[in-house]
């Protein structure tokens, strides 16, 4: 028997004079997709498969030929535990971003290069999109890779998809106090909820009276209102178990809501707090073109309603609460989204400051008599 050592796989010459390599895995038959210039070179090639089946770090090459678009709407489809709201704010990422770069490929084509490439030009040109679009791309692609489509995802964008905060600007008292009188009689209530209670749209438009306990100047917090792009308006649960939530109001504010309640709400325990005409559920863009034209009357530009919950969590933060308690009054579910809305403003740096000063008055002045006894020593 010859002691020579059995190659992995099989190469042969064609006719053109370049190498074909392939080997059998798992009963099948795989062949190179490139021939290679000398025998040689097809065996290393074949020495590292021979290597990443030894690892197990072989990937089925057939298996990455479907195509980029199949894939990722597969993924999509695939996914019963997204809310309906992100399932319409997906398929537009794929259809206006993702598709239209990437659609046609392979999804084993996709390059590094062509991911830092179309994100690098779509970041210029609507950096919010690219980021969102960003992080879907690299979900999709994660998903290939546990599904040992691909052995490694193309998306190694530094930082890519990472959101920068923009600094919102903060309101006043007497703003809020502005904005509220300027709004129409029956959503002055709606936005001394967002202002004072810290609640997001579509939890101040998803209440209902048995929501509100006038007793104890609190609101019970348990769903949210979102539209689908049919129109369809919905009522769900919120994105996380701490969304759900029990809110107390300030003494002012419960009065607001109180006198609302009186006005507008009808005695049943299911009536909604704000209604469309027909008594239906009132679409958003209802709150929202209101608020606009108060906002606009007031001459306060550049505010959107979601800014009056910043308002109020950092107003709560103002008055000593801690990140836990921001968490559980704004419903979020990681310290970072609470401490998103800390906000320092000028009046409220004053005040400490003013503090320390009175903190350390006592000490300032003990040191500046130690230091004249001293100097005045013999």
């Amino acid at each position: 028997m010859s002691g020579r050592r059995r190659h992995f796989g099989s190469v042969r010459e064609r006719p053109s004079g370049r190498w074909e390599a392939s080997y059998w895995h798992d009963g099948v038959r795989q062949l190179a997709s490139e021939t290679f210039t000398d025998k040689k070179s097809a065996q290393s090639w074949l020495s590292g498969i021979e290597t990443d089946i030894r690892r197990g770090g072989w990937i089925d090459p057939q298996a990455g030929q479907i195509l980029f678009s199949d894939f990722a709407r597969g993924w999509l489809a695939s996914r019963p535990d997204l809310r309906p709201r992100s399932v319409i704010v997906y398929q537009s990422l794929l259809d206006q971003h993702l598709i239209p770069a990437f659609g046609p490929l392979p999804i084993s084509d996709v390059a590094p290069s062509q991911v830092r490439t179309w994100y690098a030009r779509l970041v210029s040109e609507k950096p919010g999109a690219a980021r969102s679009a960003y992080r879907l791309l690299r979900a999709v692609f994660n998903t290939a890779v546990h599904d040992e489509i691909l052995l490694r995802s193309p998306c190694r964008v530094v930082n890519g998809g990472t959101d920068r905060t923009v600094e919102r600007p903060m309101l006043t008292v007497a703003e809020v106090q502005a904005l509220t009188d300027a709004m129409p009689q029956k959503l002055r209530a709606a936005v001394s909820l967002a202002a004072w209670g810290g609640l997001r749209r579509g939890e101040v438009l998803a209440l209902r009276r048995k929501d509100v306990n006038p007793m104890c100047s609190a609101l019970r917090i348990e769903r949210a209102q979102i539209e689908l792009s049919d129109g369809t308006v919905q009522f769900n649960g919120p994105k996380t178990d701490a969304g759900v939530r029990t809110v107390h109001l300030p003494e002012a504010a419960m009065e607001l809501i109180n006198c609302h309640l009186g006005d507008a709400v009808p005695d049943d325990p299911d009536a909604l707090l704000f209604t469309g005409q027909g008594g239906g559920p009132m679409r958003a863009h209802i709150l929202t073109t209101a608020f606009t034209k108060a906002r606009t009357g007031c001459g306060i530009p550049r505010i959107r309603f979601h800014d009056l919950r910043h308002f109020s969590l950092t107003m709560a933060a103002a008055a000593g609460a801690s990140t836990r308690e921001l968490m559980s009054r704004g419903g979020h579910s990681t310290p970072a989204a609470a401490l998103r809305y800390q906000h320092a403003t000028e009046d409220r740096d004053r005040a400490i400051a003013d503090a320390l000063s009175a903190l350390a008055g006592g000490t300032v002045s003990d040191l500046k008599e130690t230091r004249t006894a001293r100097s005045s020593r013999p």
